[in-house]
């Protein structure tokens, strides 16, 4: 029988259960109760990812491997000198939602607790911290009240600001087998574009961005016009009804005005209110979109206060639900790693920092809340922070401005970079390189969107000298003089003392509380199953928060957000908006060096309408430059009809360890939430002009090329690399020159371009293609040629194949291109998905393609009906 490890996926907030078998194979965890055995294009790409091309195996100092013992000692020194000169507050810790929960603590610990800093903040802040914050003030805690099961109970699922189907896969697919099973199920998706997620709803409102604060303020206007909110629920369990009706009252708040605000027409935003109202277990589902923008926290907050006015909450099909971006962003939300909280959902209120200082046996403890990303990014270039610490993250190509969080990032005096590889953006600026675990490596736990704390199981031994965070922390901990309170000798002592801090002197003030894991043994530790909290609702079903109408207020009653007026438009040439691929994750250090999960999209692309790209006068071979004050960027365009003409869409995963010029957050401005802290990503102006090449390459090879043009991005292929290159000015013949000095050459024409060969030992070591537009030819034919001897009917055979065009990845697992699902389609006369899986198998595996797949056939029968006629 062959053995299992059974562990978690390390991508979205989804949470999914994985068992990898000894050779490390992964598949679905059908027990897991958050994906029952399904598992996204990433998920199953886990084994692939694993073999990075360049891992950091030993620490560095200044680019020197040293040992452990080295590394610790200077880091110790190097952070007491700078807290004894300069005070704890120079010192600052950026973490990451990749973290497993018990680095989080020691992290927390270390900081606020010994260091005396509450200068630790993490990728979290970017994606879900609006949330945080509105359940705060709603609830009284950051607490996510919804569970999966009620996507089976609801009769009307709102998704708001979130490509659903690329972002969280998986939650997707079990969002249409609900709408299956349950045909009265209907969908609202909120968003600006026609998404894989809004092509499936049965009402897709296409709102102006940020525009979102006017559609929800505008439905509690309507449900208070209708008489149809639950006025014994609010009575009884509610504060603020008449403040936020007499705000609601305001001319901005009616739907004519809604209306205008959002782009909509009035008879669609009044089909939303109607559906809202008639649909008493109604779940809202939302992510970036609303907690990325100026006014993320009130966006959440006008949302709960729909659930809040009508009852909508903690029952059966019927909450407002915060999707979490990251595996553990939940986790690090328990322990307190935002600069904002303490620890163990503990504000810095005088009572708590008592609390928490006692627990932990500190006299130095953080005594207020730190900086936040964006604000420690400002001090880090003041000169305020001299030590950073960053793990498991990149924030020199995720946060915004990046261009400036570089150039703050250089001048660290003392900037420390924990990571699996060395080539990432942020560790090539590091003093301090630190070898990390990684997944599949790392032992401990992760809490997932729905509040399930899951166990992440190491399968394999950590190359080289690569260490668990916790253990670098520790290390550094006992180093700085801190000994005692960081004697951890495992990932279950750790989970111990976060369990019972969470019942320390808790009386059910706090809805967080593992208190009866306190006293865990090891083995328990090893085999605890999924669970979720408050632990209570272990034997009663799903853990659905507030059932009882009790929040966790001081009066137990939720509290009503004020009706924040809308925020103006100004002025804008076009409206950028930033996101998620569905194959990629982040800065793409995990899936940038899988082939398949390049393909679907190869270089770094700026969606607009064809209008749009009419007007810019953009042909199909020129670059696309997008600049505002901050910065330029150059990407390739890319037509697409689901885009407003007045919006550009560009990805944010490239990095420059991928691309020249695609790092799109450049452009992103430093601004956000004033309560959260959050970035609002999804809204900067820019302008856009063409840029025509003066030549053109592709580079197939195993190694890069000598040198580098002004544009280029680069890919992996079956076998080698794909780089795509284009020079501003001068000629493709200067590339040649450069690249015949020294190896042998077969120049071969082509009819619109030429075919360089180079040859070692007889044997194909690389190719160059100049003169022909590098995304309109298929490379990975000709990657089949390296390695291998010459042969002029095979290169023929290749050739041919390359230059018919690069079709469009659709289906990752089985490599289906879009040019073959269509000419399938044809062939067959196909009518059905099924039909389509029985001939191709594109999306029979992890299903991430289906919402595609279906948007093609539909696209292919409109074409054959408007051919017929």
């Amino acid at each position: 029988m062959t053995a299992f490890t059974e562990t978690t996926c390390p991508y979205c907030g989804v949470g999914c259960g994985i068992r990898v078998d000894q050779q490390g194979a992964v598949q679905g965890d059908k027990r897991h109760p958050a994906n029952r055995g399904a598992l996204c294009v990433k998920g199953t790409a886990l084994t692939e990812s694993q073999r990075l091309p360049s891992r950091l195996l030993y620490p560095r100092i200044k680019g020197k491997e040293v040992d452990w013992p080295a590394a610790i000692e200077h880091i110790a020194l190097r952070l007491n000198d700078i807290i004894e000169q300069h005070g704890p507050e120079a010192v600052a810790f950026y973490g990451s939602g990749q973290m497993l929960t018990e680095d989080y603590y020691v992290a927390n610990k270390l900081m606020k607790g010994f260091i005396g800093s509450a200068n630790i903040d993490t990728n979290s802040r970017l994606c879900m911290s609006s949330a945080v914050a509105a359940h705060q003030y709603a609830f009284g805690e950051d607490a996510v009240p919804a569970c999966y099961d009620d996507i089976d109970e609801a009769e009307l699922v709102v998704i708001a600001g979130a490509n659903t189907a690329w972002t969280h896969p998986v939650l997707f697919r079990r969002l249409e087998a609900a709408r299956a099973a349950k045909p009265r199920q209907q969908w609202v998706v909120i968003d600006p574009r026609a998404t894989a997620t809004a092509r499936q709803a049965d009402l897709h409102l296409a709102i102006t961005p940020g525009s979102d604060l006017a559609l929800f303020n505008g439905l509690a206007r309507y449900l208070l016009d209708q008489g149809a909110i639950d006025r014994d629920f609010v009575t009884r369990h509610v504060a603020g009804l008449d403040e936020l009706r007499q705000q609601l009252s305001a001319p901005e708040f009616a739907p004519e005005q809604v209306a205008d605000t959002t782009g909509l027409s009035l008879e669609r935003l009044l089909h939303f209110y109607r559906l809202f109202q008639a649909h008493p277990q109604t779940l809202t589902l939302f992510c970036m979109g609303i907690n990325q923008s100026l006014q993320g926290t009130h966006n959440a907050g006008a949302i709960i206060n729909c659930h809040l006015l009508t009852g909508r909450i903690g029952k059966p099909g019927a909450a407002p639900f915060s999707l979490t971006g990251q595996p553990n962003a939940m986790g690090g939300r328990e322990v307190g790693g935002l600069a904002n909280q303490l620890a163990a959902h503990m504000d810095f209120a005088p009572a708590n920092r008592d609390r928490v200082a006692r627990f932990w046996g500190t006299e130095r403890l953080a005594q207020g809340p730190g900086h936040k990303a964006m604000d420690m990014m400002a001090a880090l270039e003041r000169g305020e922070i001299k030590a950073l610490w960053v793990m498991g993250t990149n924030p020199a190509v995720s946060l915004p401005d990046s261009a400036r969080a570089r150039r703050a990032l250089a001048r660290c005096e003392l900037l420390i970079v924990s990571d699996i590889s060395p080539a990432t953006d942020t560790a090539r600026l590091a003093d301090v390189l630190l070898p990390a675990a990684g997944w599949g490596e790392k032992d401990g736990t992760v809490t997932n969107s729905t509040r399930i704390i899951s166990r992440q199981r190491p399968f394999r031994a950590a190359p080289g000298a690569a260490k668990p965070d916790w253990w670098a922390l520790c290390q550094v901990a006992r180093a700085m003089g801190f000994t005692g309170a960081f004697d951890f000798d495992s990932p279950a002592a750790i989970f111990r003392e976060h369990a019972a801090l969470s019942g320390f002197e808790n009386r059910g003030e706090r809805l967080f509380n593992l208190g009866a894991l306190g006293t865990l043994s090891d083995a328990d530790y090893d085999a605890l199953h999924p669970l979720s909290w408050p632990l209570a609702g272990q034997h009663g079903g799903p853990a659905r928060l507030f059932a009882d109408g009790r929040f966790a207020t001081a009066d137990g009653r939720a509290r009503l957000r004020t009706a924040a007026p809308q925020a103006g438009p100004g002025t804008r040439a076009l409206l950028l908006n930033t996101g998620r691929l569905r194959d990629q994750w982040h800065t793409m250090s995990r899936t940038g060096h899988v082939a398949r999960l390049m393909a679907a999209a190869t270089e770094p692309r700026a969606h607009l309408h064809p209008d749009t790209l009419a007007r810019l006068g953009l042909g199909q071979n020129d670059l696309l430059a997008l600049s505002n004050a901050r910065a330029s960027i150059l990407v390739r365009p890319v037509a697409d009809d689901d885009m407003a003409r007045e919006q550009v869409f560009v990805p944010m995963h490239w990095s420059g360890e991928f691309s020249a010029g695609g790092r799109v957050n450049d452009l992103t401005e430093a601004r956000g939430c004033a309560l959260s802290g959050q970035p609002a990503f999804k809204q900067s102006q820019v302008q856009a002009s063409p840029v025509r090449p003066g030549w053109q390459a592709s580079w197939i090879a195993s190694e890069a090329p000598a040198s580098l043009p002004a544009w280029w991005s680069r890919r992996p292929l079956s076998r080698g690399e794909c780089w795509s290159l284009a020079g501003l000015e001068g000629s493709a013949e200067e590339l040649r020159a450069g690249l015949t000095v020294t190896d042998s050459w077969l120049d071969w024409p082509l009819p619109q371009g030429r075919l360089l060969i180079r040859l070692t030992a007889g044997k194909v070591n690389a190719l160059l293609l100049l003169g022909l537009s590098p995304w309109h030819i298929d490379a990975e034919p000709l990657a089949a040629l390296l390695d291998a001897p010459l042969q002029p009917s095979l290169l023929l055979t290749r050739l041919g194949l390359a230059l018919a065009g690069n079709s469009r990845l659709v289906c990752s697992c089985w490599s289906v291109s879009e040019a073959q699902i269509q000419r399938t389609i044809e062939q067959h006369d196909l009518t059905t998905l099924a039909q389509l899986q029985q001939q191709l198998k594109c999306g029979t595996r992890c299903g991430s393609c289906v919402p595609e797949l279906k948007q093609i056939l539909v696209a292919c029968r409109s074409q054959t009906r408007e051919t017929s006629t």
